[in-house]
């Protein structure tokens, strides 16, 4: 069961993104620096470290890209199983993410990741695998709804078509535009702005990392939640 397109699908998918600034507030500032939902920026951390750049860990970036794989492929595989049987996969999908988020945030209190900065341990490969595991999941629900204008965990298409779309010099139609596109493209970019400072805002308080993760979690969780009970016969239509 698909959900169905609309305002409160939009909300719901704004509200994700929030919780990516969150969660790669706590990855880069406490746990790497690596990115757990932006896989690019692993892979450009990742390079820098193997072209000896300081203060970069290249196990740590490679211990996010694989975490990342096995829960896009977990994802994947739950995802359609759900889906074949024509139940909603969405849902179920927010819920598992937001499992996963609950137990990275246990696993970084239970090793005692207490502060930002530092040099990144065997704790905080432990902790990023987790996290990153719960953000393949994110992603692979994110291709599946196919949202335009909001992917969850990257901004930079949104921004590519919000400029190409706004500025009179760069007019193209195959970028695709219209009033509710570009409120998306706009409210993707502010949420994932927003959900950045308010993590990095919580960490410099100075709040527990795994406090601020749990935040995203706790979101993410009743989201799924929320939406899969009440709601399900209401918010889901067939594919």
């Amino acid at each position: 069961m698909k959900p169905r397109p609309g305002a409160f699908l939009t909300s719901v998918m704004l509200l994700l993104t929030v919780t990516t600034g969150m969660v790669e507030a706590v990855s880069f500032l406490a746990l790497g620096p690596v990115f757990a939902a932006v896989q690019t920026g692993s892979l450009l951390l990742l390079g820098f470290s193997l072209g000896g750049a300081p203060g970069v860990s290249a196990a740590v970036s490679a211990v996010s890209l694989a975490g990342f794989a096995l829960g896009a492929v977990a994802g994947s595989r739950v995802e359609t199983a759900i889906d074949v049987r024509e139940r909603p996969w969405f849902e179920a999908a927010l819920v598992v993410e937001g499992v996963l988020l609950g137990a990275g945030a246990l696993v970084i209190w239970g090793v005692g990741i207490d502060t930002t900065g530092g040099p990144a341990d065997a704790r905080h490969l432990a902790a990023i695998a987790m996290v990153a595991c719960a953000m393949g999941v994110r992603n692979v629900t994110a291709l599946r709804v196919a949202l335009p204008g909001v992917t969850t965990t990257v901004a930079t298409r949104a921004l590519t078509g919000l400029v190409v779309a706004l500025h009179p010099l760069a007019s193209d139609s195959r970028v695709g535009s219209g009033a509710g596109v570009e409120l998306r493209r706009l409210s993707s970019i502010l949420a994932m702005v927003g959900g950045g400072v308010l993590g990095a805002w919580l960490l410099s308080l100075p709040v527990r990392p795994a406090l601020v993760l749990a935040v995203p979690a706790a979101v993410v969780l009743a989201a799924g939640l929320v939406r899969l009970f009440p709601s399900r016969a209401r918010t889901s239509v067939p594919g």
